[in-house]
Order: structure tokens, then sequence, then C-alpha cells
């Protein structure tokens, strides 16, 4: 007998999978956010370096820094929390569950893509707060779209978005003299690779 909890997890996710499959245009659109909002934030996220002036003020550049280590560090704990419950996919569960983008049969608790995707938000929010509340609306685009889709569980983004906000703040807070070395290690590389460009814009 399932828990009372997984009861309404699913009930939300089937009233929400029936919806959708009457109004497909919806499962059209977060099929291509699905597709591109991830790759938009991960070039988002290494953009962020790339925009910070070699010699100027470093915060896009730990900001970048912090929200890949927090991404990996999120996907890390979502393997651990996978080998104590290895729940399965709505669809291996359930029949007559409608998906519109490719099945893929990994754990289904936490969702990665909304763990990896609040993770780099949160972390751009801890160092800036307009690109961070950008960042967190295309997590959250992420994150809705993985249950409009058919391939999670409303409770696997939600838990995916809380492993996110805790790896941003052991990484944002914990480790910041670390990530500090790191980009000042990073830019040595780096900051004369683009200090070309930079040098034909007129300062700020």
């Amino acid at each position: 007998m399932r828990r009372y909890p997984e009861c309404i997890d699913f009930h939300a996710f089937h009233d929400l999978n029936l919806f959708v499959l009457r109004h497909e245009w919806l499962a059209d659109f977060f099929g291509v956010i699905e597709v591109a909002a991830p790759i938009v934030l991960a070039s988002a996220t290494v953009l962020l370096w790339l925009l910070a002036r070699p010699g100027s003020d470093r915060k896009w550049k730990l900001a970048s820094t912090a929200a890949l280590a927090s991404a990996a560090l999120g996907l890390l704990v979502n393997q651990l929390i996978a080998d104590v419950w290895d729940r399965a996919r709505p669809f291996q569960d359930h029949s007559g569950v409608h998906t519109w983008v490719a099945r893929s049969h990994d754990p289904s608790f936490p969702s990665d893509h909304a763990s990896a995707a609040f993770a780099i938000a949160f972390a751009v929010l801890f160092f800036d707060r307009v690109a961070g509340i950008l960042f967190i609306v295309a997590a959250a685009l992420i994150a809705v779209g993985r249950v409009v889709v058919g391939v999670h569980y409303p409770g696997d983004v939600v838990a995916g978005a809380l492993v996110g906000l805790a790896c941003a703040v052991v990484v944002c807070k914990l480790a910041l003299p670390l990530l500090r070395s790191l980009v000042r290690l990073v830019e040595r590389v780096t900051d004369p690779l683009v200090a070309p460009v930079w040098r034909r814009l007129p300062p700020r």
C-alpha cells in the first residue's frame, strides 16, 4: 500500500498529466523549454565569467564558479539519495501516463534537472540579486517542465530545488575562501584571452 504523501504526489501529477493531454500546446511549449533551457542556463553561467572585465570586481566570476560547483555537488547528493530511495518514474509505476519527451529510466527522486538548475540559480543569487532572479525563473521553468512533460512527480522537483538550495548554501557560505583562491588561479589564464576584447570597449 502506498504511503499517503506519495498518493498526494501521484494525484497531483495525474491531474496535471490529464490537463496537459487536453492542452498539448503546453507540452509543446515545455518540450522546447526542456531542450533549450538547460543549455541556455549552463551557457549563461559560463558567460558570467566572461562578462567580468579583467582586473575589475570578481563578483560574477565568483558567481559562475560557485554555480558550477553547486550544480556538481547537487548531482552528487542526488546520487546518494537515489541509492537510499530508488523511486521509479511515474510512467514506470503507473499505466496510462503520457510523456512528451524521451523516457529516462534513472531514479525519479530527486530531479537532477531541478537540483542542478536551482543550485546554479541560488548560487548566482548569493552574488548578484538581479541576475540571480533571472536564473531562478529559468530554473523554475525547467523544474515545472519536468512535471508537465510527464517524467517527474511534483515532489521530485521540489526535492530537487531544496537540494539545489542546500548545495548552493554549502558552496557559497562554507567554501568561499576556496572559491576565491580558485578564481584568482583560473583568471590568470582567462583574463589575458579576453582582455583584447575588453580593451575595445568603453570603460564602465
